[in-house]
């Protein structure tokens, strides 16, 4: 607990011990002879004491013109109860009222924590080497490329790559993964990791604002501001709700009276007017402790907070609520193949239909692409075998969804897909390899392929089996890779769908058209994680981004970021916002449901100021215990 937390559990403790006695002395059994002003006197000690809050936050809400709220409602109705003479009950729903708002104030903090905890991954500090020791400088200062020294138990500050050492790392902050990752030199690491072991000395390949951690923590912190469809109706039916609750109960405090003195009908039932009056006011009472929303406003934002909490600790972000919800209504998925269901990790598996030697096209290949990150690049560069001499190569061009067109040594060297050599009008031959197939023409003349392969994920093929059992309708590939690569891939994985040979711009197309299939009721994921990825995963309903090794762009782009690039972590999203929207609409219905039969009860004059109270503290004692299951998505 707080401060602010074991305050309001100190003041309701000592207007519990005062009131008990009170109660029982002016109600219970045994009633001793006391004055009705000393009455009055003694228990407006602890209403006060318990009490005091509310009322002066219903004071300034008057004065500010936000009248209507839930401690207009309590103020309203616990004055009325104490003006009308009912002392103990009107201290008894003002203390069990503040017992509600204790726990739901626990509940809330423990969801908070939860997220606090999963997200204390902003490294305080940066270890840079100086004068024979380490300094300590803020990862703020450390620029890109700088060298940093991460000793046993402290956070990796930023992303990079190991140049020396070898240890453990604990990412389960960053991916949910409870089992430690190994590292050595040249492995990428990621900043928000704890070292485990070694000592480790890592070059950095981000700034500091740009780190794994720092994006992590900009997510979390901006999904509050994305609010769902549910909350924002919440939100407007709290703001007709309560006016129109406090008009009824006001109505009933005045109609029925006149109405019975007009027609003279029930006043036999009352020995006095003072009597008719009582009994009205003290319903009306009643039905405004009940009518109070605060079991509907208070789970459902609660319960999406801690169902994105939930998800966070899985290593899946997902950006906002509103996210979370249309997550709960995707039927169709789209997948990119190229670091989504294969790892993009690729090698070099040989060199076909060269009249020249494979070193020397793999040579020309190499420079051609040495301006490339791109990880097909990089497997065409190590296989080469020798340093690339950039000083070799000019006129760098490089062709979207085609290829690379450079000079090599004065030779004009093209590189890429048979679009670009039917571009160039050089006569090439198909491969009937599976692989990705990057045809090499040198000044205009055909010199062969290189056949490149792509591993599959472990867990590729478990994550489609789960994704139809969560429900999923259709799964469809798309990707820029040949047909024969495609297919391979798609029986590997048991995929019966999927388009082959497609541009960026074919891709919106397919989702486009994917989207108009899904209708209104239905929605569309696509999971992707490169540059060219980042307008698809904008247009359809939801775009996840693999978290780990996806670019900038596409972790921008997209709405759900997967932290250790796991496909398997779609299905359990899916499940996760399911569980959260069923909770919700759960509570949401009992709350009302409850609400409702008291209510009527209460203007039928069968509900006293006990049940009313069990119906807006117990209902939101309920509600908020079963909003906080959101946060139990371990084994989902």
């Amino acid at each position: 607990m707080n401060e602010k937390q074991k305050k309001l559990l100190m003041r309701i403790v000592a207007a519990a011990v005062l009131w008990v006695p009170l109660f029982l002395m002016t109600e219970g059994i045994v009633k001793l002879p006391v004055p009705r002003w000393a009455v009055f006197l003694l228990f407006l000690v602890p209403y006060l004491l318990v009490g005091h809050d509310v009322l002066r936050k219903a004071f300034l809400g008057i004065r500010n013109g936000r009248v209507f709220d839930e401690n207009f409602l309590m103020a309203v109705a616990t004055v009325g109860a104490i003006v009308l003479g009912e002392y103990g009950e009107g201290v008894a729903v003002m203390l069990l009222y503040q017992v509600g708002e204790l726990f739901q104030s626990c509940a809330v903090g423990k969801s908070r924590r939860s997220i606090s905890a999963l997200m204390d991954i902003r490294p305080d500090y940066a270890n840079i080497e100086s004068d024979g020791g380490l300094e300590q400088v803020d990862p703020d200062e450390v620029e890109v490329g700088s060298v940093i020294v991460v000793q046993p138990g402290e956070k990796i500050p930023l992303d990079g790559v190991v140049t020396e050492g070898i240890s453990s790392l604990n990412t389960a902050a960053l991916t949910g993964e409870s089992l430690p990752c190994d590292v050595g030199p040249d492995s990428r690491v990621l900043s928000g990791s704890v070292n485990m072991t070694g000592v480790l000395k890592i070059r950095t390949t981000a700034a500091f604002e740009e780190s794994t951690a720092s994006r992590i923590l900009d997510l979390v912190e901006n999904a509050a501001s994305r609010k769902s469809r549910s909350e924002n109706f919440i939100a407007r039916f709290a703001r007709y709700y309560t006016p129109i609750v406090c008009c009824a109960a006001l109505a009933l405090a005045v109609l029925p009276p006149l109405f019975c003195m007009v027609t003279k009908t029930g006043l036999a039932s009352y020995d006095t007017l003072g009597g008719l009056w009582r009994d009205w006011v003290l319903r009306a009472c009643t039905f405004l402790v009940i009518s109070c929303p605060c079991a509907v406003v208070i789970s459902v934002p609660l319960s999406f907070f801690a169902g994105l909490g939930g998800a966070s600790s899985q290593g899946i972000l997902i950006k906002g609520s509103n996210y979370l919800e249309t997550l709960s209504r995707v039927r169709v998925v789209a997948f990119d193949k190229t670091g989504t269901i294969t790892k993009g990790s690729f090698a070099v598996e040989t060199v076909h239909r060269s009249p020249l030697p494979a070193e020397e096209v793999l040579e020309y290949a190499a420079h051609a692409e040495c301006h490339s990150s791109h990880p097909i690049a990089r497997s065409i560069q190590d296989a080469c075998g020798k340093p690339v001499d950039m000083s070799r190569v000019t006129d760098v061009e490089e062709i979207s969804g085609h290829g690379i067109v450079a000079k090599v040594d004065g030779k004009t060297v093209a590189v890429g897909n048979d679009r670009l050599m039917n571009r160039l009008n050089v006569t090439h031959e198909d491969c009937f390899h599976a692989g990705t197939v990057l045809h090499v023409a040198v000044d205009g003349v055909y010199s062969g392929h290189i056949v490149i392969a792509d591993e599959l994920k472990e867990t590729s093929r478990q994550a489609v089996e789960q994704m139809r059992r969560a429900g999923v309708e259709k799964i469809v590939m798309l990707t820029g890779d040949a047909e024969s690569a495609a297919k391979k891939v798609a029986a590997e994985v048991g995929l019966t769908d999927y388009r082959a040979g497609l541009l960026p711009a074919d891709k919106v197309s397919a989702v486009e058209e994917l989207l108009r299939e899904c209708g209104s009721r239905r929605r569309l994921a696509f999971v992707g994680d490169g540059i060219n990825d980042a307008p698809v995963l904008a247009r359809a309903d939801i775009g996840i981004a693999m978290g780990a090794l996806g670019s900038d762009a596409a972790i921008e782009a997209a709405d759900v970021v997967l932290m250790d690039d796991d496909p398997v972590k779609i299905a359990k999203a899916i499940r996760i916002s399911r569980k959260c929207l069923r909770i919700v609409k759960e509570n949401i219905g009992f709350a009302l449901g409850v609400k409702l039969l008291c209510l009527l009860l209460a203007a039928l004059g069968l509900a006293g100021m006990w049940l009313a109270i069990a119906a807006d503290v117990g209902v939101m004692i309920l509600a908020v215990l079963n909003a906080i299951r959101c946060l139990l998505v371990k084994k989902l």
